[in-house]
């Protein structure tokens, strides 16, 4: 149980009804998990709004609710909090809930369309090399040092984050790098955390089924950005077009990356080979293990963060040349007979150009490169055309398939997909509803020192079908039947 005013505490309260002090025993949104004198609060969702089911929370045991609008007729003894948004006060209270533990660590947020998933995973690889108790929130998995736990979304709800900070300060982290969705951002996810550093990776086409407009997507990224607070950094890729409009305006420390122009952390691409990367990161010659141009940008971003987090640069350059690749992120396989697969969570135009391009600056010029690509139903509609457009520019086959369809028709999407396949491109393009079947059918076509390019899934185990998870590994599939 926890006092109502420690939970308020830096909350603006509109108005409040009903007794007080009052003791809380657990704070709740999903009124489904009700339990005896816990505090509900009704936020306003895409799909549902809490405010709705407020008399059957309290039908079922809530005693505090947190709200935009006070019922006409209170009930009796239950204690009635008004407020402006119940999304943002829900993320400062969960914060006071668990004692503020973003506050107690350095927490560091990344954000843009590519790039977070490794960036995060390097820098949680590389402080446990430098000798500290590291946190890791990514779409890959959650980790406290080396235990995984399983997530669901790029950001987990304001209440499980909380939580998993605690439990990363009471096991003794002193570091989480954490990505930070658009989503998380305009949905309140983030609010209440206090960020150490924030990093901007790039921004290109993706999510506008949730924002609607690339503008949106931008202001929701830019907003991460503007509620830094002062002490903290706000590490910027300046290659990018919006790199400079995403820290215009922020209170935070600004500093730059770039492997293009003038920067406070440059690198340069001296040699792109098959295993690794030949760097130039400010005058210091580095050999990395991660492969292809985009990862220069991600190994930037990592050894500006680290340096900013105060880590002498020469360690940190010393252990970034032995960390590893990131699973599903250009995972490379290589059958007995030297056919090469590759599968690569690229499920946006940006993603699958940067892949393609890799893969295209690797050849000899005598292999046929094999695209299978989908697009996710209930997804931005308007990238399916623009993904099959970009593999049919870059690769000698396409097989166009079904990725995660959800409520959608898989021969629908694929379809929407063939629409920006090009007359004479589509002697080259087939369509292949099953994802086994387009897996198998580009090993059956490949000959020896061909490359075998599966993209859109990456790590994921699984494939969304009318609302049912089949288990369903891109890796695991292309492995066996690649040999």
């Amino acid at each position: 149980m926890k006092p109502l005013n420690d939970i308020l505490r830096g909350i603006k309260i509109l108005n409040q009804v009903g007794p007080a002090p009052r003791q809380v025993s657990r704070i709740v949104f999903d009124s489904r998990v009700i339990e005896q004198d816990c505090m509900f609060v009704a936020v306003k969702g895409t799909m549902q709004d809490g405010h709705k089911y407020i008399d059957q929370t309290i039908q079922s045991g809530a005693t505090t609710i947190v709200c935009e609008q006070i019922p006409e007729k209170p009930v009796s003894n239950i204690t009635y909090i008004q407020v402006a948004d119940s999304s943002q006060v829900l993320g400062i209270m969960a914060s006071n809930w668990f004692d503020n533990p973003s506050s107690r660590l350095k927490l560091v947020g990344i954000t843009g369309t590519n790039g977070k998933t490794t960036t995060v995973t390097l820098l949680h690889q590389l402080f446990r090399k430098l000798g500290y108790h590291v946190g890791v929130l990514s779409t890959i998995k959650n980790k406290i040092d080396e235990e995984e736990i399983p997530s669901t979304h790029t950001t987990p709800d304001a209440i499980q984050l909380n939580e998993l900070l605690h439990r990363m300060v009471e096991m003794g982290c002193t570091h989480c790098f954490m990505e930070v969705s658009s989503h998380s951002v305009v949905q309140n996810r983030i609010a209440g955390l206090r960020f150490t550093g924030g990093i901007f990776s790039n921004l290109t086409h993706d999510h506008l089924d949730f924002h609607k407009t690339f503008d949106e997507y931008l202001k929701a990224k830019k907003r991460f950005f503007d509620e830094l607070p002062a002490e903290s950094f706000a590490l910027t890729n300046i290659d990018d077009r919006n790199g400079r409009v995403m820290i215009q305006n922020t209170r935070a420390i600004k500093k730059t990356y770039s492997l293009r122009s003038l920067a406070d952390f440059k690198g340069k691409i001296l040699e792109t080979p098959l295993d690794g990367l030949h760097l130039d990161i400010d005058g210091n010659d580095t050999w990395c293990r991660l492969v292809g141009k985009f990862n220069g940008y991600n190994l930037m971003a990592v050894y500006a963060a680290a340096v900013l987090l105060g880590e002498p640069s020469d360690e940190v350059l010393m252990v970034l040349s032995g960390l590893g690749s990131v699973e599903g992120r250009f995972d490379y396989i290589k059958s007995s007979e030297g056919t090469i697969g590759i599968v690569d969570y690229a499920h946006t135009p940006d993603a699958l150009q940067n892949v393609l391009d890799t893969i295209s600056e690797l050849r000899t010029g005598n292999e046929v490169l094999i695209t299978v690509v989908g697009c996710g139903g209930d997804r931005d509609r308007t990238k399916r055309p623009v993904m099959a457009q970009i593999a049919c520019n870059m690769s000698d086959k396409v097989i166009l398939t079904s990725d995660n369809p959800r409520s959608e028709n898989p021969e629908a999407i694929i379809s929407e997909m063939m629409t920006g396949v090009k007359a004479d491109q589509k002697n080259k393009v087939l369509a292949i509803t099953d994802r086994h079947e387009a897996i198998r059918t580009a090993c059956m076509v490949a000959r020896p020192g061909d490359v075998i390019l599966v993209a859109g899934k990456g790590h994921e185990k699984y494939q969304d079908i009318a609302g049912v998870k089949h288990a369903f590994d891109d890796k695991k599939v292309l492995t066996e039947l690649i040999n």
